[in-house]
């Protein structure tokens, strides 16, 4: 399972936890990466990073959203932003019928998994639209990166 990081992050944003879904029997299904930093307004901001398998539900439950994917439609029309993932082109939809307003989700899909970012404030989706961000997967061996780290983030204290 990927764990997307954006680097070079971006000025200001620190890592603030890490987190995963799965088991001894199945392996890691899912990982969240968070991120905390200035938002585009002012302000403190934080950001998920969501890399999961069909079908599990973590980033759809950090979304607000009911199912455990974003649900029929999403994808309909052009997306709302593009990212580089893992040196791919990636596409991003903005999920939002039924998002809470206090967030900004967008969702897509990379390396076979369904790739989710969710921000607040919901200002900080400018953040993911217009950042031209460029997520590296913390498994691959051939990158020495001196993460920022900050305080633990309390969107990662389980009650999603």
């Amino acid at each position: 399972m990927p764990v997307w990081l954006p680097w070079p992050l971006p000025t200001g944003w620190l890592v603030t936890g890490f987190g995963e879904v799965g088991d001894d029997r199945t392996g890691v299904r899912a990982s969240v990466v968070a991120l905390s930093g200035p938002s585009v307004t002012q302000g403190p901001a934080d950001m998920l990073i969501i890399a999961e398998e069909p079908g599990i539900g973590l980033g759809a439950a950090y979304a607000g959203l009911p199912g455990p994917d974003p649900g029929e439609g999403f994808d309909a029309g052009p997306p709302h932003a593009k990212i580089d993932a893992r040196g791919h082109p990636t596409a991003l939809w903005c999920a939002g019928r039924g998002v809470p307003g206090d967030r900004a989700v967008y969702v897509g899909e990379a390396l076979g998994n369904w790739l989710w970012t969710v921000a607040w404030p919901v200002e900080a989706g400018c953040f993911i639209a217009l950042a031209n961000l460029s997520l590296r997967d913390l498994r691959d061996q051939d990158q020495a990166l001196d993460l920022p780290f900050g305080a633990f983030s309390p969107r990662l204290d389980g009650d999603v």
